[in-house]
């Protein structure tokens, strides 16, 4: 049985503490916030102990994983006190994304972790998914032949404006992270941004991207579009073939170029998923699953590693929008 502490229990926080709670390999150990109220409400809601201070919740409780579920600035200034805690008290780290809004800090994480040969998992929940799984499976056994273009829109409303990158920092590490899933690491990127009515923050992106591999991309994100529609879009193109990946977890459509029948694949009938909330299920599963199987950490799926590569081209992505648009290498 695996002993989990979360820390930060807020919106969050609250789906990774009945997560654990529920999943018959794990136990829900121990809460911990620096709201002394919100902490002591977790802890009589689960039925454990409660805590405010992380080092002193280790010292006194048996823990074997930490989940990082506290937000800040840009959804993530407050995640890097915590993970180096557990880190250095040798626990396996799982941390809500972004790994951390400050690029330093989030290489620090990544370096220590390494360096400790400890897990730290990142909670980039929107690749598991069945169809994203299937679609993964079509590029790794080479149906689409050498892949040529990727295009990614995830576009959602929010009209938060912590800073004027929040959409970038807080948003992005999925979309960019579904895309180096895809088609692996990401070499140069050229950005250009907006801002709609009454913004003060770039609420509207649009990133051009070169791949190690030689392909191509494009990201379009907003923080200004209805939540009504379809969030997401994802199309990867090969010259044999071509799949479209649509709203996270709704269908996958494979477009062979050599034949004039598609396979069409849509939710439930491949596994089934009830709704968007169902990717955090199968994210946590995965990790899960992972560390039962003592999975090396520099193999862990969506890995701190992967969190910080999705960082730097973020990161790059705004020092383009800062210089006017100028393609930006991204740091390797």
């Amino acid at each position: 049985m695996i002993n989990v502490a979360v820390v930060g229990v807020n919106h969050i926080g609250k789906i990774h503490c009945q997560a654990y709670k529920n999943h018959p390999g794990t136990t829900l150990a121990a809460v911990c916030d620096l709201m002394p109220e919100r902490a002591e409400a977790a802890g009589r809601l689960h039925a454990v102990p409660a805590y405010t201070d992380l080092r002193e919740l280790l010292a006194r409780e048996r823990v074997d994983v930490v989940i990082v579920a506290t937000a800040g600035v840009e959804k993530g200034s407050h995640h890097y006190e915590p993970a180096m805690i557990a880190l250095e008290a040798g626990k396996a780290v799982f941390v809500e994304k972004p790994i951390s809004n400050d690029i330093e800090e989030a290489r620090r994480m990544v370096a220590f972790a390494r360096e400790r040969n400890l897990p730290l998992a990142c909670n980039l929940n929107h690749r598991f998914t069945p169809a994203a799984h299937k679609a993964k499976a079509l590029v790794d056994a080479g149906k689409l032949g050498s892949l040529l273009f990727l295009n990614m829109r995830l576009t959602i409303q929010n009209p938060q404006e912590d800073t004027e990158w929040l959409h970038m920092r807080a948003l992005h590490p999925h979309s960019i992270d579904v895309m180096r899933y895809f088609a692996g690491d990401i070499k140069r990127v050229q950005a250009f941004m907006t801002k709609a009515p009454g913004r003060k923050s770039w609420s509207t992106v649009s990133v051009n991207m070169e791949f190690a591999s030689g392909a191509v991309g494009h990201l379009t994100g907003s923080y200004d579009m209805s939540m009504r529609h379809p969030i997401e879009y994802c199309e990867v193109a090969g010259h044999q073939g071509r799949i479209v990946v649509d709203n996270v977890y709704e269908s996958m459509t494979y477009y062979p170029h050599d034949s004039d029948e598609l396979t069409v694949v849509r939710n439930p009938l491949f596994g089934g998923m009830k709704g968007f909330d169902d990717t955090f299920e199968h994210r946590i599963n995965r990790f899960i699953e992972e560390l039962q199987a003592g999975v090396k950490p520099a193999d862990i799926t969506a890995s701190g590693a992967d969190a910080l590569a999705a960082q730097e081209v973020i990161e790059a992505a705004i020092q383009s929008q800062r210089l006017g648009g100028a393609p930006v290498t991204v740091p390797s």
